[in-house]
């Protein structure tokens, strides 16, 4: 069948959205290049009749005239600058408004938004949402702006309207955060104890940048029993700050300069490139891992030397500074762990590169498949590298208490350490903050027989209930025996199978309030991964699981049209 002749035709790959998104897009910037025009000839007018009158008096009487038009036309190029921003950042998912002077509005310090139906009402801007294209910001200030919101709009849209069985049933269910809340009701009783409550000056000062002497002492103690240290672990290699990110975010900045970069392999865990990039300007460069099973690969997304070793060369050949391995260990998404083994060999090829290692242990704790055994890098006998190798733990995830704020570094370099404490200064952890974590590592009777028992159980039940759901809807998924989330492959539900369109599912999920995290933010090559948190309260998680369902029948339903216009076309 043919187009009707008044119909648009849409480019392949192009949804009708998309194409109608940048027709407005074009007409908005249009406008405002006419708008800009009219406008700077209208300056130059006045300052050349001004200059041909010679009078300085005349001048200083316009001076102020002057500058308000100057600050419209400064005004109108930032708003021209912004749009193009916002549109490229449409383009990964982000959707802020346009506003624009207009030049009478200018003068009454009022804003409306150009576009073809100026009678259309105007969107109330959050503040957020006016910050990110704010002609006030440097343009530092712009790109931290735009890094943020493409980070976490989602998140954001999460915390303005969260899921509540009975107070707001129609809200967001995040199951996009890597977050454990299966076992707060354990937590919450044990840090209300009277042993937690202790007020005492020094606990109300400003501590150690380091971290609070005992907490370190006990820290150390901590891991060195738990990673089964070959000695004991030495307090004064621990830094303490607010949370794993500010600790990875420390380490880019001090082990690298800005342009320098880290390899990482792939998927991996997005909130690192905020972290690496908000102070260090430190680029991660992907080591792509395939999920198809191989002669190389004897399972999906398998990291071996050789990967590491043809990233390396490839990044060299681009003249890129590379300065360290990023490890995360569990692997945060794939819910697999390394074996003893091939840590040993990514070390070694870390030290023939003489590149440092840092390796993320945040879910050390969360390995509920007992057929599975986590190998810490501190219970290696020999590391290949002791001072370049540098590890992270908190107890966000493991403890799912992340509102507490702590991350812990332990490396065996007296300088790293050093450098890294003078982050304490801005992103240390209260102290008395710091005295109930203390107390809780130390009761290691409640840990061993209350708190892991129980939480492996419910991380267990929660993942089997994830799973034998994803089974029933023909899902498939990663055979992962840790962590709080599963992997996803939702490719049958992409037509095509580009990045385009898992951003339009992800999306669909958004619309039924339902925020799961897609592959391309965790520098997946692949298009149609998800990573679906399962670590949720049992009631929460069926109704997100009933939303899931919902989105991909939608899904199902708008290819089976699609499939009918075409053969209709034909």
């Amino acid at each position: 069948m043919s187009h009707r002749p008044d119909t648009p035709t849409v480019p392949r790959g192009q949804t009708r959205s998309q194409l109608l998104r940048e027709q407005r897009v074009y007409t908005d910037l249009l406008e405002m290049i006419r708008h800009l025009q009219q406008s700077l000839k209208e300056h130059f007018t006045q300052l050349t009749t001004w200059q041909m009158q010679g009078l300085l008096l005349l001048e200083q009487r316009h001076s102020g005239a002057i500058c308000k038009q100057e600050d419209l036309l400064d005004d109108l190029m930032c708003q021209m600058v912004n749009l193009l921003g916002a549109e490229a950042v449409s383009g990964l998912g982000l959707r802020p408004p346009l506003p624009v002077l207009d030049s009478q509005a200018a003068n009454r310090g009022e804003r409306r938004v150009l576009s073809s139906q100026a009678d259309q009402p105007v969107p109330q801007q959050r503040d957020s949402e006016a910050a990110l294209v704010s002609h006030d910001l440097s343009s530092r200030g712009t790109e931290i702006s735009v890094s943020y919101h493409l980070h976490f709009q989602d998140y954001e849209a999460y915390q303005r309207d969260k899921y509540h069985k009975v107070e707001n049933t129609l809200g967001f269910i995040n199951l996009g955060t890597s977050e454990n809340k299966l076992c707060t009701y354990l937590l919450t009783e044990r840090l209300c104890r009277s042993d937690m409550n202790r007020i005492e000056d020094i606990l109300l000062q400003y501590p150690d940048w380091r971290g609070q002497p005992f907490l370190r002492k006990e820290v150390a103690c901590f891991l060195t029993d738990y990673c089964q240290a070959p000695s004991s672990l030495d307090p004064e290699n621990v830094v303490i700050l607010n949370g794993c990110g500010s600790v990875f975010s420390a380490l880019a900045m001090v082990l690298c300069d800005p342009g320098d970069a880290f390899l990482v392999p792939t998927p991996f865990f997005g909130g690192f490139v905020f972290s690496s990039n908000l102070y260090a300007r430190v680029e991660l460069i992907p080591v792509h891992l395939e999920s198809e099973v191989t002669g190389e690969n004897t399972h999906p997304f398998q990291l071996t030397v050789n990967k590491l070793e043809q990233a390396l060369v490839e990044a060299r050949l681009e003249r890129k500074r590379v300065k360290g391995l990023v490890l995360i260990n569990p692997r945060n998404c794939l819910g697999d762990v390394c074996s003893r083994d091939s840590l040993q060999e990514y070390l070694e090829f870390a030290k023939r590169n003489r590149l440092h290692v840092i390796v993320d242990e945040s879910y050390m704790f969360s390995v509920f498949d007992e057929s599975v055994t986590f190998h810490s890098v501190l219970s290696l006998k020999s590391l290949p590298d002791p001072n370049r190798t540098h590890v992270i733990w908190g107890t966000s995830k493991d403890f799912g208490i992340s509102g507490l704020r702590f991350g812990a570094l332990y490396t065996h370099s007296k300088g790293v350490a050093s450098a890294v404490c003078s982050f304490g200064c801005l992103h240390g952890t209260s102290g008395i903050t710091q005295y109930k974590l203390y107390r809780l590592l130390q009761d290691r009777e409640w840990i061993d027989k209350v708190y892991l028992p129980a939480n492996r159980s419910r991380l267990r039940d929660a993942h089997k209930y994830i799973t034998d759901e994803l089974k029933a809807l023909e899902v498939p998924f990663l055979k992962g025996g840790s962590g709080l989330s599963v992997w996803i492959s939702l490719k049958s539900y992409l037509e095509p199978c580009t990045f385009d369109e898992e951003l339009a599912l992800h999306r669909r999920f958004l619309d039924n309030k339902l925020v799961l995290s897609r592959g391309k933010s965790f520098r997946c090559e692949e298009p149609g991964w998800f990573r679906l948190t399962f670590a949720e309260r049992p009631s929460e998680l069926q109704v997100a699981m009933h939303r899931f369902r919902q989105v991909l029948e939608e899904q199902k339903q708008d290819w089976i049209v699609k499939q009918l216009a075409n053969a209709m076309r034909e």
